[in-house]
């Protein structure tokens, strides 16, 4: 099993949760402890990072005393993440809403070999923890190259094309391990510009040319952060699997990055993914279940199949134009045991399930029940300060209690599956000693929305691509 860097783990507070069930079985709200509630997880703000400075001989940029951005700044990044999502699903590209509304999909190359290998009852699977970083976002510990090099990976549903930072780099961010020399690598290998791997990088928009007949890579992102480099190959290793010729970004320049990991493992539906590239050998299937904290660690599993038994299940969603994302739709939402009376047409626009966001996005007038309904439920606790948070709302001030009767919410899915989120899934913490519901609205009922980390917190999440669905399994990890 993978090791974990002790860099990227974060001092958290113990996990301690007590479930009580009312009102003829519903589970109307949750007691739990303060302390579980404590992530620590940011920087406090007057020790927020002030500068960032580039060593000219490393190219490896060296952080203040506190790095990790503050809670605000992470929030902020978030909302450009879910505004770009937005824009690729824009009401004005009828051909991709069509799409999309319609759950066409014509799957990859490599997809359409894993549905074959599922066809054969694959059952080889790799599974690797995953851990709560810094900035609210969750990473995994690879091996990569012969012999193989640890080096600590974001995960993200939300994007296609792995990467590390590579030496020679002239623009990198510090991170929990060397970076990654591909000269010390015997099975290293650059991709060829002639090759049909480089042509089909820049058909899908992430190419970057040429340099010295090696392709080139370019990744942006919704938050304004990048990545560039050689695209390359080399041997990755999964626990104890191991992957020859895996497909990935040798970055060489990188900006907007603030977790102090090596690179990002992309997890989406694109040719260039994780999960795409070893379909073959595992299947279409995968599943994760993201830790509160890094004392609980969760786990990613390639190879999840169908995922057995214990999952609501709901028809996944897709977009051929934009591969990349996984979506579904919401019929309802419950909140403290009852589900409120919400037109169905409201939810008619659908969620993208990404781990790589942080806020749940819902329509806005889902958000506004969901938010009347909770602070009904929660009216015996104060309110916190009006502009304790600039996006989230209802915050509050717990000040003097030890517990909370923490009002429940779960997402009813198409279809009638329903998921309760866990407490750690439902408030985030904010400046040390208020607590905000981890959900934001959009401006309107036609965008698309997004379920994001938080909400999935503690649920094992299973995207089964070739039965096309979506699962949740509550209390996985």
């Amino acid at each position: 099993m993978a090791s974990v860097p002790k860099l990227l783990l974060l001092v958290l507070c113990s996990y301690h949760t007590t479930l009580f069930a009312h009102a003829g079985g519903d589970r109307s709200y949750k007691v739990l402890s303060i302390d579980s509630l404590k992530s620590g997880s940011v920087c406090p703000e007057s020790e927020a990072l002030i500068v960032s400075v580039t060593s000219q001989s490393t190219g490896v940029s060296t952080d203040g005393p506190c790095s990790t951005p503050t809670l605000e700044e992470i929030l902020r990044r978030d909302e450009l993440r879910a505004a770009y999502i937005q824009r690729k699903f824009s009401v004005g590209d009828q051909q991709l809403r069509a799409a999309y509304t319609q759950q066409k999909f014509s799957g990859s190359d490599a997809t359409k070999a894993g549905s074959a290998g599922v066809l054969k009852l694959l059952e080889q699977d790799a599974t690797v923890p995953v851990m709560l970083g810094s900035s609210l976002e969750y990473a995994i510990t690879v091996g990569i190259g012969s012999p193989a090099v640890n080096q600590t990976m974001l995960i993200d549903t939300g994007s296609d094309v792995p990467w590390v930072q590579c030496k020679p780099c002239s623009q990198c961010h510090s991170q929990a391990e060397p970076l990654f020399d591909p000269s010390s690598s015997s099975t290293y290998s650059p991709i060829s510009c002639s090759s049909a791997t480089c042509t089909k990088l820049e058909q899908d928009k992430a190419g970057n040319g040429c340099s010295n007949s090696e392709c080139q890579y370019y990744a942006k992102y919704g938050d304004g952060s990048r990545t560039s480099g050689t695209y390359s190959s080399d041997t990755l290793t999964l626990g104890s699997n191991t992957i020859p010729n895996f497909q990935f970004g040798c970055g060489r320049a990188q900006s907007g990055m603030h977790e102090k990991a090596a690179g990002l493992m992309g997890l989406g539906g694109g040719a260039q993914s994780l999960v795409s590239q070893t379909a073959g050998t595992f299947g279409t299937a995968f599943s994760y279940c993201l830790p509160p904290t890094s004392s609980s660690p969760g786990f990613l599993k390639l190879g999840a199949g169908t995922g057995g038994s214990g999952f609501a299940k709901t028809p996944m969603i897709r977009s051929s134009p934009i591969p990349t994302y996984y979506g579904l739709r919401l019929e309802g939402i419950r909140v403290g045991g009852k589900q409120l009376e919400i037109p169905a047409s409201v939810f008619s626009s659908g969620l993208v399930v990404d781990s790589g966001a942080v806020v749940s996005r819902l329509p806005k007038t889902v958000y506004s029940a969901l938010s009347a309904a909770f602070k009904e439920g929660m009216k015996k606790y104060q309110l916190a300060p009006a502009g304790t948070s600039s996006i989230l709302d209802p915050c509050y001030d717990f000040s003097g209690h030890s517990d909370v009767e923490l009002t429940s919410v779960a997402l009813v899915l198409s279809g009638g599956g329903v998921v309760e989120l866990s407490p750690e899934g439902t408030l985030l913490e904010r400046k040390g000693r208020y607590y905000c519901l981890a959900l934001a609205g959009n401006s309107d009922d036609t965008s698309f929305g997004v379920i994001g980390n938080v909400a999935q917190r503690t649920i094992e999440v299973l995207y089964d691509i070739g039965g096309e669905t979506v699962g949740f399994k509550t209390g996985a990890c």
